[in-house]
């Protein structure tokens, strides 16, 4: 789970911001759950508050929501957010998702990468981020034969997110 992230020095990103990015996060993900009854409407918010924490902090590399299956650990829908910093940054409305796909079968899933200043942290500092649950290690989910939609983000004061939608064949 490693990647690469930079962040300005200038300071004026503040976990209120990181908040409104990460509540247009929260919204994709309560979306999602309109269309699909996934994820739990009880864990969005902690979602949306992880996205927060580690986007101000400069922690986030991308998270990744949606469905896969399981037994061959590949995406079936899957919403990503990479972090950015300065250059294109949009902020877009909430949804634009595609045409509804059918997830019968596949269960909902979450996979985040930290960027490489996350694992400059101590293991106490790590403990310290007081994220809303803990997550383990593991390995990616692929997006082998699909189709991607970039184009949306969501962003305030020099900070986001860029979103894309994997949608397989």
């Amino acid at each position: 789970m490693t990647g690469s992230y930079s962040r300005s020095a200038s300071g004026t990103f503040t976990i209120t911001d990181a908040r409104y990015v990460g509540g247009r996060v929260g919204a994709d993900l309560r979306l999602l759950y309109n269309l699909y009854g996934k994820p739990a409407l009880d864990s969005i918010e902690d979602y949306a508050e992880e996205v927060a924490i580690l986007l101000n902090r400069g922690f986030l590399d991308t998270v990744d929501y949606g469905f896969r299956d399981a037994a061959t650990n590949t995406w079936k829908l899957r919403l990503r957010y990479k972090a950015t910093v300065g250059g294109e940054l949009t902020d877009s409305r909430p949804g634009s998702f595609p045409d509804p796909v059918d997830v019968t079968g596949y269960g909902f899933y979450s996979f985040l990468t930290y960027s490489s200043a996350f694992w400059l942290l101590t293991s106490s500092d790590k403990a310290g981020l007081n994220l809303p649950f803990s997550r383990t290690t593991g390995t990616a989910p692929s997006a082998l034969a699909g189709a991607t939609t970039a184009g949306h983000g969501f962003a305030r004061n020099g900070t986001g997110v860029a979103r894309d939608i994997y949608v397989a064949h």
